[in-house]
């Protein structure tokens, strides 16, 4: 079982290996928009929830 193991992370540590990573600044921009990205669908999802929950107090009174 240990060996198993062992050679099943050596065999990551070699995948690893060759993964191309990307640069900070790569990975900052890729973030930021995101961020911005959820930042923006919050506030659409917000304001059709308000939208909504006014709609259908109107209705039900």
């Amino acid at each position: 079982m240990i060996k198993r193991v062992t050679k099943f992370v050596n065999e990551v540590k070699v995948e690893l290996k060759k993964v191309s990573w990307s640069s900070k600044e790569e990975m900052m921009g890729s973030t930021v928009v995101v961020l911005v990205s959820v930042a923006i669908m919050a506030v659409y999802i917000g304001i059709w929830d308000f939208i909504l929950s006014k709609v259908i107090n109107i209705l039900i009174r």
